[in-house]
């Protein structure tokens, strides 16, 4: 499968996923296969590298097509990049401002805009209506899940101070510095979706808004920089946390359960080629965050290569290994 197959491939999924599955979750996997597509062609990623991932989500993008899907990939005169974005943006000018499942909104806007501009063209109006009732689909819905020290409700109304100390930022560039340098700063990172899940998130929402700044959507770049800043404002509060100790930070999700363990980096680093080779489809590709996270974090080194160092261990931290099948 080619990269232009994947971020095909990818759309569709997208395009589909709630005619498929009733919610909006397995758009992950189109995500995934898109991040999969731009992360190959990176030039930090070797040929033998590139390969082993495109052969990595050709098996997940296997895995979690519909049939109906390949409908989708024929189209006699497909929707132009600019229709697209005329039809999907407005949907994401509606939710923005505030924070909705930790950014997926921005994510799955920014990602599907960023494959169709590499394509060109892609789908029917149908389809392109598709992402965008998946967009609205974000309306008035919850910050996320889960949270330390914070309740769902109370992030939603978090507010951003002076206090706060968050650095100005203009600029992709810069938010790849502050993002990568709040993780640098992270220690402990424990595994749990409220803490090394959201820290994941981090990066890919923020990476998102550095898409839209590049396809020229400097607005919506600001506009979704308060809502991740509620998220990093979050995960500060619960920095040097023992991961266990409720009388400081009370633990609010309907999936983690204390004491949190501590995450270890995982074997191999996600450029070298053992990373790619193992059975990560064991893993079910970490829900499609074995790219997606991996595809943010090296296109945020690429903008900001001065937090290589300092980010190298907390990042593989965050992405899951399948180490036991290694020893």
């Amino acid at each position: 499968m080619s990269p232009r197959s994947l971020l095909q491939q990818g759309l569709a999924i997208i395009a589909d996923c709630q005619k498929q599955t009733g919610d909006i979750w397995d758009a992950h996997y189109g995500t995934a296969s898109i991040a999969a597509s731009f992360l190959a062609k990176s030039s930090s990623i070797t040929t033998e590298v590139a390969q082993a991932i495109i052969n990595q989500a050709e098996q997940m993008v296997r895995e979690h097509t519909q049939e109906s899907n390949a409908a989708l990939l024929v189209e006699s005169v497909p929707v132009t990049y600019a229709e697209a974005l005329s039809i999907i943006l407005p949907a994401l000018d509606a939710n923005i401002d505030q924070l909705h499942w930790v950014g997926h909104n921005v994510i799955y806007t920014a990602v599907s805009l960023l494959a169709i501009r590499e394509l060109e063209a892609w789908g029917s109006l149908e389809h392109i209506t598709h992402i965008q009732q998946l967009i609205q689909a974000f309306d008035r819905t919850i910050a996320g899940r889960s949270w330390i020290g914070y309740k769902a409700s109370e992030v939603k109304r978090l507010e951003i101070t002076a206090t706060d100390s968050f650095p100005s930022i203009e600029s992709p560039a810069q938010l790849s510095a502050f993002i990568l340098q709040e993780l640098a700063e992270t220690d402990p990172i424990y595994i749990a979706e409220a803490h090394h899940d959201l820290i994941g998130h981090t990066l890919t929402f923020s990476h998102a808004l550095n898409i839209l700044h590049d396809l020229g959507q400097s607005s919506l770049f600001r506009r979704g920089l308060y809502p991740l800043l509620q998220m990093c404002k979050v995960l500060r509060a619960s920095r040097h946390w023992d991961g266990h100790t409720t009388d400081t930070h009370s633990l609010y999700s309907p999936v983690d359960r204390l004491p949190l363990q501590q995450a270890i980096p995982v074997l191999f680093r996600y450029t070298d080629i053992e990373f790619w080779q193992q059975n990560l489809a064991k893993a079910d590709w970490d829900y499609g965050h074995h790219f997606k996270f991996v595809w943010s974090y090296n296109d945020h080194m690429q903008r900001a290569p001065q937090w290589s160092q300092a980010t190298n261990i907390p990042f593989h931290c965050l992405i899951h290994g399948i180490q036991e099948e290694n020893r």
